[in-house]
């Protein structure tokens, strides 16, 4: 049984390099995850913050549920991460020490729990991601070498 994911944060590969990723619990309502299994959530612009020994995740947008009451909750409040102490821990020395950032990469449901990949990650700078487009592109050119070639002996 795979998992089942629920949305990814694409922005945060191309402006991040990703230096260590950990799977981490969320606690949410219960229309939080009516919404998420309807995949009405985003993780863009979203980023993780340790505070008072506690993770918690920031601007994640999780819609109200359609059919939900009045009660819905906040659309983008913060919510907590469930992780271990000695996780929370490294995290924090880590964030402190080399001024890297935490960063929401997928959130999927794994045997009927909402999970969230975060990743430790540090930012590129502008010229980073132009050699990332640059070897990309090298890289579509060289396949495209070998399909004519291909069509030609073949």
């Amino acid at each position: 049984m795979g998992d089942n994911v629920i949305a990814r944060n694409r922005e945060a590969l191309r402006d991040y390099h990703i230096l260590e990723t950990v799977e981490a619990g969320i606690a949410l309502s219960g229309t939080e995850v009516k919404s998420l299994r309807n995949h009405q959530t985003s993780l863009k612009e979203s980023f993780a913050r340790v505070e008072n020994r506690e993770i918690f995740v920031y601007n994640l947008h999780i819609s109200p549920y359609e059919h939900g009451s009045i009660f819905n909750p906040d659309p983008k409040r913060p919510r907590k991460l469930l992780l271990h102490r000695a996780q929370i821990r490294d995290f924090a020395a880590k964030m402190e020490a080399k001024g890297l950032a935490l960063i929401p990469l997928k959130m999927y449901l794994k045997r009927g729990m909402v999970k969230v990949e975060l990743a430790l990650a540090k930012g590129k700078r502008q010229y980073d991601k132009r050699e990332a487009i640059k070897a990309r592109e090298t890289a579509r050119e060289i396949q495209r070498a070998f399909k004519a070639v291909k069509k030609l002996r073949g």
